[in-house]
């Protein structure tokens, strides 16, 4: 048995902003784990997802003394994200949801590994809302470089909102060799990539501020109302932020098909 964590900014105002990250992992050895040894081994994922929960965090303490009070802001850690996106998924059909009153959702999911030089975060979701492609490029720091996807479809908590109709963002630093895998620990966190994370969506939360209600879009490839589910692998890791022709592999799984195939990174 799991629970979300919610915590609320009531400023009395008829719409409300959603910003979630799940706090769940692998435990000692999930069955979603990467890692080919053995014995069982704690999994603590301090990029997936420690990074968004902490994120989650920072943003409810900057909006808590904002003064962009024309939204309320509904902070959701949820849980059973590993296991099936099982706790956001039980948060659209509870009784507090009211698809009418939610403006839009922001996701944190692996926020934490923002590479030092490039310093490209990923953002899906750009294609649920007419107004995400224009905001998201004309807010753009120059201290970071921005790579979209329009699908509202993804392994992670913002599929649920969007599949209920909600404009969806998903922010996100890449994947990397660590990905559910013990050695996904805190000594590799990029801190100083999460805070300009965090100062981004910040500036786009400030931008919609007066903006009332946003309009929703569906994507194109997400007709299935069902939950994505990865029964097949390749073993590869791709690079998301890679957007030229053909596909850029990051990492290759031991053991998997593409390993065995000769496929490298």
């Amino acid at each position: 048995e799991a629970q979300n964590v919610l915590g609320h900014i009531d400023n009395k105002a008829s719409q409300t902003i959603v910003i979630g990250a799940h706090y769940d992992h692998l435990g000692w050895h999930h069955s979603g784990s990467l890692y080919s040894g053995k014995d069982s081994v704690i999994h603590n994922g301090a990029d997936d997802n420690a990074s968004g929960v902490a994120g989650l965090i920072e943003l409810a303490r900057m909006f808590q003394t904002s003064n962009n009070t024309n939204n309320n802001y509904l902070f959701i850690a949820f849980s059973g994200e590993e296991s099936g996106l099982l706790g956001s998924a039980h948060y659209v059909g509870s009784t507090l949801f009211n698809k009418e009153n939610i403006n839009y959702m922001l996701n944190m999911d692996m926020i934490g590994r923002l590479d030092s030089v490039e310093k490209k975060v990923i953002i899906n979701g750009s294609g649920t809302s007419p107004v995400w492609t224009p905001l998201i490029n004309n807010s753009k720091p120059a201290y970071l470089s921005v790579t979209t996807s329009e699908s509202g479809v993804g392994p992670s908590d913002h599929t649920s909102f969007y599949l209920k109709e909600i404009p969806v963002l998903h922010f996100f630093s890449g994947l990397h060799m660590d990905y559910h895998k013990p050695a996904d620990d805190e000594y590799k966190i990029n801190y100083a990539g999460m805070e300009l994370i965090l100062k981004y969506m910040a500036v786009i939360v400030d931008s919609l501020d007066k903006k009332g209600k946003i309009t929703f879009t569906k994507t194109k490839d997400t007709e299935a109302k069902a939950t994505p589910k990865f029964s097949v692998t390749l073993g590869v890791m791709p690079d998301y932020s890679y957007s030229e022709k053909g596909l850029k592999i990051t990492g290759v799984t031991e053991g998997k098909p593409a390993q065995v195939a000769g496929l490298q990174a």
